[in-house]
Protein backbone atom coordinates (compact mmCIF):
# COMPACT_ATOMS: atom_id res chain seq x y z
CA UNK A 1 0.00 0.00 0.00
CA UNK A 2 1.67 3.86 -0.98
CA UNK A 3 0.15 5.74 1.68
CA UNK A 4 1.72 3.37 4.20
CA UNK A 5 5.03 3.50 2.71
CA UNK A 6 7.04 6.40 4.45
CA UNK A 7 5.50 4.81 8.05
CA UNK A 8 7.59 1.55 6.88
CA UNK A 9 10.50 3.19 5.65
CA UNK A 10 10.76 5.07 9.33
CA UNK A 11 10.23 1.54 11.08
CA UNK A 12 12.21 -1.16 9.98
CA UNK A 13 12.95 -3.68 12.84
CA UNK A 14 15.55 -6.21 12.87
CA UNK A 15 15.07 -9.74 14.20
CA UNK A 16 16.65 -12.82 14.88
CA UNK A 17 20.15 -14.08 15.59
CA UNK A 18 21.75 -13.16 12.11
CA UNK A 19 21.07 -9.77 12.98
CA UNK A 20 23.29 -9.69 15.94
CA UNK A 21 26.84 -9.46 13.90
CA UNK A 22 28.63 -5.44 14.64
CA UNK A 23 27.59 -4.04 11.99
CA UNK A 24 24.50 -5.32 10.69
CA UNK A 25 21.82 -2.76 11.30
CA UNK A 26 24.65 0.01 9.84
CA UNK A 27 24.32 -2.36 6.23
CA UNK A 28 20.59 -2.18 6.29
CA UNK A 29 19.99 1.38 7.24
CA UNK A 30 22.12 1.83 3.97
CA UNK A 31 20.88 -0.68 2.01
CA UNK A 32 17.41 0.76 2.57
CA UNK A 33 18.47 4.41 1.98
CA UNK A 34 19.80 3.18 -1.55
CA UNK A 35 15.99 2.56 -2.53
CA UNK A 36 14.38 4.52 -0.48
CA UNK A 37 12.41 7.63 -2.02
CA UNK A 38 14.55 11.18 -2.12
CA UNK A 39 13.89 12.64 1.53
CA UNK A 40 12.34 9.78 2.87
CA UNK A 41 13.42 9.37 7.03
CA UNK A 42 14.36 5.61 7.18
CA UNK A 43 14.59 4.34 10.16
CA UNK A 44 16.18 1.14 11.67
CA UNK A 45 15.67 -0.31 14.89
CA UNK A 46 17.90 -3.23 16.37
CA UNK A 47 16.76 -4.24 20.26
CA UNK A 48 18.77 -6.16 22.38
CA UNK A 49 16.23 -9.10 22.82
CA UNK A 50 15.94 -9.17 18.64
CA UNK A 51 17.74 -12.82 19.11
CA UNK A 52 14.52 -14.20 20.30
CA UNK A 53 12.21 -12.25 18.17
CA UNK A 54 10.95 -15.01 16.19
CA UNK A 55 11.01 -17.43 19.46
CA UNK A 56 8.43 -15.00 21.40
CA UNK A 57 6.85 -14.47 17.48
CA UNK A 58 6.16 -18.12 17.12
CA UNK A 59 5.12 -18.89 20.73
CA UNK A 60 2.38 -15.69 21.00
CA UNK A 61 1.52 -17.70 17.22
CA UNK A 62 0.69 -20.47 18.12
CA UNK A 63 -1.44 -19.32 21.32
CA UNK A 64 -3.90 -18.20 18.81
CA UNK A 65 -6.92 -20.19 18.21
CA UNK A 66 -6.72 -20.29 14.63
CA UNK A 67 -3.79 -21.44 14.32
CA UNK A 68 -4.57 -25.30 14.40
CA UNK A 69 -5.93 -24.77 11.12
CA UNK A 70 -2.09 -23.63 9.73
CA UNK A 71 -1.02 -27.18 10.85
CA UNK A 72 0.58 -29.56 8.21
CA UNK A 73 0.31 -32.95 10.08
CA UNK A 74 2.25 -36.04 9.73
CA UNK A 75 -0.62 -37.82 7.61
CA UNK A 76 -0.58 -34.81 5.35
CA UNK A 77 2.90 -35.63 4.70
CA UNK A 78 2.44 -38.77 3.84
CA UNK A 79 -0.27 -38.35 2.06
CA UNK A 80 0.95 -35.21 -0.06
CA UNK A 81 4.26 -34.38 -0.19
CA UNK A 82 6.37 -31.89 0.77
CA UNK A 83 4.75 -30.11 -2.45
CA UNK A 84 1.63 -30.48 0.00
CA UNK A 85 2.80 -27.34 2.07
CA UNK A 86 2.62 -25.25 -0.74
CA UNK A 87 -0.73 -26.57 -1.66
CA UNK A 88 -2.46 -26.03 1.87
CA UNK A 89 -0.73 -22.82 2.51
CA UNK A 90 -1.74 -20.85 -0.84
CA UNK A 91 -5.33 -22.63 -1.07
Amino acid sequence: EFSIRKDLFANVVLSGGGSMTPTFKDRVRQEVDEFAPAATLVGVTAPRERVYGSYVGGSILTTLSTFPNLWFTKQEYEDWGPSGIHRKAFA
